[in-house]
């Protein structure tokens, strides 16, 4: 599925069209700088009945919010230099008991989620334009 969204109110459109195709608890985010990760995952967590404060996990590397379905955690790798610093962290447990685990910079993980069932979204900053590009 692919958007163009000029406006953030345009976000909830994605999440509407997007959110009956999430079978899997794995949801890798790409994207440059500002693309609109973080804000794609408030307008998520929004709409999967968190009434938590859902912000960027670069310093924390991984916040934990709570939903109606279970635990959602998010996930910034990008400061990360080698797996072994995801696995220091415990990435595997907490895709194994989360209901959503949401993933930025997924990049220096990806190798391991290869035979994981998971979903993939691109953004892609034009300004003003977002492309996103959901699997």
């Amino acid at each position: 599925m692919n958007f163009k969204i000029n406006k953030i109110e345009e976000w909830q459109n994605v999440i509407d069209q997007i959110s009956p195709h999430l079978r899997h608890n794995i949801l890798l985010l790409k994207g440059n700088l500002g693309a609109g990760k973080t804000t794609f995952s408030q307008f998520l967590l929004k709409n999967l009945g968190s009434s938590d404060e859902v912000s960027s996990p670069t310093y924390a590397i991984v916040n934990e919010y709570d939903s109606p379905k279970g635990k959602i955690f998010h996930f910034d790798l990008y400061r990360m230099k080698s797996i072994e610093e995801a696995f220091d962290i415990g990435i595997e447990e907490y895709l194994d008991n989360a209901f959503l685990c949401i993933i930025e910079w997924p990049e220096i993980y990806e190798e391991e989620l290869a035979d994981f069932p998971h979903h993939e979204i691109k953004i892609e900053n034009h300004n003003p334009e977002r492309w996103i590009d959901f699997r």
